[in-house]
């Protein structure tokens, strides 16, 4: 396994979504700044009427790493990782993280990421993998959690035991691959059709034990609609799976850029 050390001079970004987090916007970015390992920011902000929008850009003019990107209105999780990672891309990042704002996610954990992604085109810190784990969670979340995965899984096939889990650092080269614009899909959704992309391109997904805090302060993102929108997105899917092209082109195409990852 490669550790960090090997990507002395690689550059990692990780994409932030914020809606109405104006508690713990500040207090997760500075914790992620006082880690050893050095991660850049970008805080993608629907226009929280809490003023998060607001709290980002002090931060940016008082951290060089950090950068935010302001949007219109509330236009789902799903978009404001892909403009995240678009806006990733256009600047040259090696390595590009997500990961939730409420301490769900837990910054400790962010070194890991890149300890493993030398070995991985695909990093998932898992809930559903030996030492992984929920705190304060109740028996009904337990239970949606656990069957939207397994339902996932069963559907599109899927090895990853975490598959909707946020917590996740790609190699840039995989993101270059994989066709946001046919996961169509504002919610957590678009976790789901990351996965499923990725391992249909051949790339080699790792996962890591984590255990998943619930939110500090704040109320959840999730809903109802939101979960019905990612049940019947994993089904359009799955239906459409076999009228899919193979990636093998796309794989190929990597040639030069870790194609020797793509098998």
């Amino acid at each position: 396994m490669k550790g960090i050390e090997d990507r002395v001079g690689c550059r990692a970004l990780i994409v932030l979504p914020t809606y109405n987090e104006a508690d713990n916007l500040e207090p997760l970015v500075r914790e992620i700044m006082a880690l050893t390992v050095a991660f850049d920011i970008l805080v993608v902000d629907d226009n929280s009427p809490d003023g998060t929008g607001e709290i980002a850009d002090r931060l940016a003019g008082e951290l060089s790493a950090v950068h935010v990107l302001h949007r219109t209105g509330k236009q789902g999780y799903g978009t404001a990782c892909i403009a995240g990672f678009l806006w990733a891309l256009d600047r040259g990042y090696d390595y590009i993280l997500s990961m939730d704002c409420d301490f769900s996610h837990h910054p400790r954990y962010l070194p890991i990421f890149l300890e493993l992604i030398g070995d991985a085109d695909l990093v998932v810190g898992s809930r559903y993998v030996a030492g992984g784990g929920t705190v304060n969670w109740g028996l009904i979340r337990k239970s949606i959690s656990a069957g939207g995965n397994l339902f996932a899984r069963t559907m599109l096939g899927l090895r990853t035991r975490d598959c909707t889990g946020g917590f996740r650092c790609y190699r840039r080269d995989m993101i270059e691959h994989v066709p946001w614009n046919d996961i169509d899909v504002r919610g957590y959704g678009f976790l789901v059709g990351a996965v499923y992309h990725v391992q249909r391109l051949g790339g080699r997904i790792l996962e890591f034990p984590i255990v998943f805090e619930d939110r500090r302060v704040g109320q959840s993102k999730m809903s109802t609609a939101i979960a019905f929108e990612a049940l019947s997105f994993i089904t359009r899917l799955a239906l459409a799976k076999g009228r899919l092209k193979p990636a093998a082109a796309t794989a190929a195409a990597r040639n030069g850029t870790g194609a020797s990852r793509l098998e």
